[in-house]
Order: structure tokens, then sequence, then C-alpha cells
């Protein structure tokens, strides 16, 4: 059982098919799997990422938590296949609605029973401007 700072978590748990689309000219449409599952001790929770990113095959790993009372969100470490580390923070509100907050990246997620939606911008300029939309189904 997670820690209760951790227990928020538990929304995100499961295989999910994820699908979307950048609003980049031209688009490039995602297609793949996200599963979430709690690391061993229940501080951690792993996050796979196996995606097709337009023409290119995108994994992941990432590890979010444990819980940060300093900031009031879990950080967020992700390692892909191409080499890239990338750090954020999530946060979640008394409504359920997700924010994760990178340097210049942010998404918003909402969350329902075996839908999830989320909303990607990133920083153009120095102005956020909206990138991709992505949807998730349990598998």
């Amino acid at each position: 059982m997670p820690t209760a700072e951790n227990a928020p978590l538990n929304a995100l748990l499961g295989l999910w098919r994820s699908s979307g689309q950048t609003l980049d000219i031209p688009s490039v449409r995602i297609i793949g799997t996200d599963e979430y599952t709690w690391f061993p001790g229940e501080h951690f929770l792993l996050h796979r990422v196996d995606v097709r990113f337009g023409g290119e095959h995108v994994e992941a790993l990432e590890m979010i938590g444990p819980y940060d009372p300093a900031t009031g969100g879990y950080p967020m470490r992700a390692f892909d296949n191409r080499g890239v580390l990338s750090e954020m923070t999530a946060a979640v509100d008394a409504e359920g609605v997700w924010t994760f907050t990178g340097p210049d990246t942010r998404a918003t997620l909402r969350i329902a029973e075996s839908v999830m939606a989320a909303r990607w911008e990133r920083l153009v300029r120095g102005e956020w401007t909206h990138w991709m939309d992505m949807s998730f189904s349990r598998a």
C-alpha cells in the first residue's frame, strides 16, 4: 500500500492505449501504450512508454515520486531510447486534475474511470503554445 501522500498516483495505474497528434504543420500522429505500475515498496510509480511518434519508435521509462511536501508535488524523471533525460514535477488538485511541469513543456491531464485526456504545451519564444493532445483508454 502506498503512503497516503503517494495514494493519488493510484489513479494512473494500469495499461493504457495512447493516441494523439501534435498541432505542428505537418501534424505528427502518436500511437502506442503507457503502463503505470508500482515499483516494489510503492514509493515510486514506474511509467513505461512505448509509442510511435510519427515514424519514430520511442520507448521511455519514467519514475514518479515520492511526494515532496516542500513542493507539493511528485518529481518525475524520464529516460528514453534516444538517450534523453527529462525532469518534470507532477501535481494534482482537489478535483483530480493533474499538471506536469518541466522547464519547456507542461501538460494538463484529466482522468476518468477508464479514459484520460492530456493537453500538452511547450515554451516557444517565451510563450506557452498548445503543442499536442493525447487520449488514453484502459487496455
